[in-house]
């Protein structure tokens, strides 16, 4: 072959996108959006407020939690981006996915995502109790369901993400079968909307008029309307956080200083501190947010140094 021809190759060697190299394999596994794996470390919370992360059993059951958990999640994400593959093509930022690109088939990513939605609670079952392996299955189909229809249905569609984050939050106590305190369940839930609505508000604002180009519903609400849900969700979590932790009623056993009502120092700081992106519209991705911002990084050390403190009881 002659050095002209080589040249036109090796030119078009280099243009060839990356994931036409790397294959199948790795398209599916960037569909499973490793990056927000981070959001099961939710599954810790539990065990953590109950104080009860001190031995290797807890320690090895809340890790299959998380994998379990992971599958769970990936098998959606799967689904989701099979069913919207021709929608994400006209999206600039979503046509990058692997599915609308063409790396990974519609009928691969759908195979994929049934195998985990099926693996995930059939692992739940066999390695967890039968709470936990019933949790995870309605976690799924909640999730299958919002895929297929309930993101289209208005104030719906933040109840199931809301809903999505608290089945996090629980499903390491009930694994550990550790009775989950009411003010727990109401904190992490409103918190969990809190951040779901400053979202959506911070989406409404960025891409106003032109909503519906990214999410279906976006148009649909006002960014009156999501401002109101962020503060009151914003509002009752701080009121349910302050129960919580006022619960033992002064100092606990025989602490040097009241560790577990001072944690809702740090605690109000964080949401407030995280209401400050909200007002603004650049409340995106929780896990960006708050791994992005060092005062929030700061503030969150704080919080689990003093609610450490409330467990140990020093």
């Amino acid at each position: 072959m002659t050095r002209p021809g080589l040249l036109v190759l090796e030119e078009r060697a280099a243009r060839r996108p990356a994931w036409r190299v790397l294959g199948v394999p790795a398209g599916v596994l960037r569909t499973a959006r490793p990056r927000q794996w981070i959001k099961n470390v939710l599954v810790v919370a539990a065990p953590a407020a109950a104080g009860q992360l001190d031995s290797r059993h807890t320690l090895r059951q809340l890790a299959l939690v998380f994998v379990l958990f992971t599958a769970a999640a990936s098998a959606v994400y799967l689904v989701n981006d099979a069913r919207d593959a021709v929608a994400d093509r006209a999206h600039p930022q979503k046509r990058h996915r692997p599915v609308a690109t063409g790396q990974v088939p519609v009928p691969v990513a759908y195979a994929a995502g049934g195998l985990l939605a099926l693996l995930a609670p059939l692992g739940a079952a066999l390695t967890c109790n039968a709470m936990t392996a019933t949790l995870l299955t309605g976690y799924v189909v909640m999730q299958l369901a919002y895929c297929v229809k309930l993101k289209h249905v208005l104030v719906v569609d933040l109840v199931v993400v809301t809903a999505g984050f608290l089945m996090r939050a629980m499903i390491g106590g009930v694994a550990l079968a550790i009775p989950l305190s009411r003010w727990f369940l109401i904190t992490a839930g409103f918190g969990a909307l809190f951040m779901v609505a400053a979202k959506r508000y911070s989406e409404a604002v960025q891409m106003e008029g032109r909503g519906g180009a990214t999410r279906a519903l976006l148009d649909a609400y006002t960014t009156g309307y999501l401002r109101f849900v962020w503060q009151l969700a914003a509002g009752v979590a701080v009121l349910a956080y302050c129960m919580w932790a006022l619960e033992s009623d002064g100092m606990a056993g025989g602490s040097l200083l009241p560790w577990r009502q001072l944690s809702m120092v740090p605690f109000i700081g964080g949401i407030l501190r995280y209401a400050v992106f909200a007002d603004r519209g650049s409340a995106g991705a929780p896990e960006d947010v708050v791994l992005h911002d060092r005062a929030l990084v700061v503030i969150g050390l704080v919080w689990v140094a003093l609610y450490g403190l409330a467990v140990a009881d020093l």
